[in-house]
């Protein structure tokens, strides 16, 4: 998981390290250089084999190698036998991407592929690598994903909640004003909203939370995701926001996942109302339309007691 908050740490049960395979680059097909370019390679948010046979093969073979955190990418390399061959992991992140931006780009744009690994998870979730991958793309440059582990999507893969639709919404601001502030601009979102949290803010994000999005809002905290202590808590936001006050922040990187909000049945009031808003300003078809998408009421019935307000 990329961003400033997480501290990945490869989880040491892993396979037995694999042996070299002929077919080594992302085609599977014979060994050859890389085609020049930017590859945005995802690597795993925690257990070391949750990486690709594509992204292994991309990181042998890129004259260029850069990463969030240089330590993190040669230990994740060398857990899989991928040889630097004299090449440096150079470091792009948030203090330095003013100056490393043009180094990289200078590199692709004279035929060299350049392979950029973030902190854990895929490159551009809540990562430094979106400025480089906008950059390469406004300068006309090749920029290609090899996609694999992803927070966001293991975490609404156990949550156990919507997925049809869903928001990623990132690290909300720090101070409890500023993330009500934010959390009311999302609370009529109809989707499942993920979030990265700080442990130690944790039961005060669930209790802004709670308070603005509603605790029957049900959700779920997913922890230390695919490492040897996973834990995910399901219940409703009045219930988890408690628990984790009382038993203080845990350890290991946090996934919040809300899910949508409850859609409550109009009332005949409330129905009329609407009605009679929309119908000062559009025609009694398009008013019916606009009051049956925003109460979730049968487009039939809201037309059939527009016919009847008209009338009376």
């Amino acid at each position: 998981m990329a961003g400033r908050l997480w501290t990945p740490r490869i989880s040491a049960h892993t396979s037995p390290r694999p042996r070299p395979s002929k077919r080594n680059n992302p085609q599977h097909g014979p060994t050859m250089a890389l085609s020049p370019g930017l590859y945005l390679v995802a690597t795993p948010i925690g257990t070391a084999d949750d990486i690709t046979l594509r992204a292994l093969a991309i990181l042998r073979q890129a004259d260029l190698l850069a990463a969030e955190d240089t330590r993190n990418a040669r230990k994740l390399m060398e857990i899989h036998g991928v040889p630097l061959n004299g090449r440096r992991v150079l470091p792009y992140h948030d203090h330095n991407g003013a100056q490393a931006r043009p180094r990289l780009l200078k590199a692709i744009a004279e035929g060299r592929s350049v392979a950029y690994v973030s902190d854990a998870g895929t490159p551009l979730i809540a990562d430094p690598g979106y400025r480089l991958a906008q950059e390469a793309i406004a300068q006309d440059l090749p920029v290609t994903a090899a996609p694999g582990a992803s927070a966001v999507l293991a975490a609404l893969s156990v949550a156990g909640l919507p997925t049809d639709r869903f928001l990623f919404a990132g690290f909300l601001p720090p101070k409890s004003a500023a993330r009500r502030t934010e959390l009311t601009a999302l609370a009529q979102v109809p989707a499942t909203l993920v979030f990265y949290e700080s442990p130690r803010r944790l039961a005060a994000c669930l209790a802004d939370m709670a308070g603005v999005l509603g605790g029957s809002r049900d959700a779920a905290v997913c922890r230390e995701l695919t490492k040897r202590f996973e834990q995910v808590r399901r219940g409703t936001l009045a219930g988890l926001a408690p628990a984790y006050a009382d038993e203080g922040p845990p350890k290991g990187e946090v996934v919040i996942v809300v899910g949508p909000p409850v859609q409550t049945p109009a009332s005949e009031a409330d129905l009329d109302s609407a009605l009679a808003a929309a119908m000062r300003d559009n025609s009694l078809k398009d008013a019916a339309s606009i009051v049956a998408e925003a109460t979730g009421l049968p487009r039939k019935q809201v037309y059939a007691r527009a016919l009847e307000l008209r009338g009376a």
